[in-house]
């Protein structure tokens, strides 16, 4: 708003507790909220290398980031490196190639979209190709729309809910530039419209997971 005048470097790091039974007040993923409001760079790593880079960029960034933690997460394990480095951001990452359907997965649910991923290579054939922005603003959305020209179809993997979430504007972003290319509708495996239950059985069944997003990518090879 100050034409650069003026500076607002802030990292703000936050978690959603969803799968540990903290009730709706802590569980919910809610970045999608922040897409709106200009100048705000949101964040949402899934590996402890990304988590890394991303924060060493955020520190350079001029205004403020919003850096979204999945605590389900936090004890995860993969190698990052003693050294500096830095992941950009608006710089989406193939976890898995694929020729058959692209899964676009935010935060937690890239380790579910490759657990899927795997278990439909050897059950079913379906070659599935994972990607994950690691950042939702700014969106890589070139990395996106050229994974679905080459498979012809879409899901996107969220913890967030259907309505208004980061899959609606991913789809969206597809069916303005690869609409032609779809084989198939746009499918969002996300979290039901309703408060994230406080009882674990309760949260299990609603949070999506490997076999639902399993289930979904089924449907559309039926």
């Amino acid at each position: 708003f100050s034409g650069g005048q003026l500076e607002a470097g802030m990292i703000l790091r936050t978690q959603y507790s969803l799968g540990r039974a903290h009730g709706a007040q802590h569980s919910g993923f809610l970045p999608a909220w922040f897409l709106q409001a200009p100048g705000l760079k949101v964040a949402v790593p899934s590996t402890p290398y990304d988590a890394k880079g991303l924060l060493n960029a955020a520190l350079k960034e001029r205004g403020p980031v919003l850096f979204v933690e999945g605590a389900m997460l936090y004890k995860s394990k993969g190698e990052v490196p003693e050294g500096y480095y830095e992941v950009p951001f608006g710089r989406a990452e193939v976890k898995r190639g694929g020729k058959d359907i692209t899964v676009v997965a935010i935060s937690r649910m890239v380790q579910e979209a490759l657990a899927a991923a795997e278990s439909l290579a050897s059950s079913k054939g379906i070659e599935v190709e994972v990607v994950d922005p690691r950042t939702i603003q700014p969106l890589d959305k070139k990395t996106i729309v050229d994974s679905v020209k080459k498979t012809g179809r879409l899901v996107v993997a969220s913890d967030d809910m259907k309505t208004g979430g980061v899959g609606a504007e991913i789809g969206a972003t597809v069916y303005e530039e690869a609409i032609d290319y779809l084989k198939a509708p746009l499918v969002r495996v996300c979290s039901p419209d309703i408060p994230v239950p406080f009882a674990p059985p309760l949260e299990r069944e609603y949070m999506p997971n490997a076999q639902k997003l399993e289930q979904a990518i089924e449907k559309l090879f039926a």
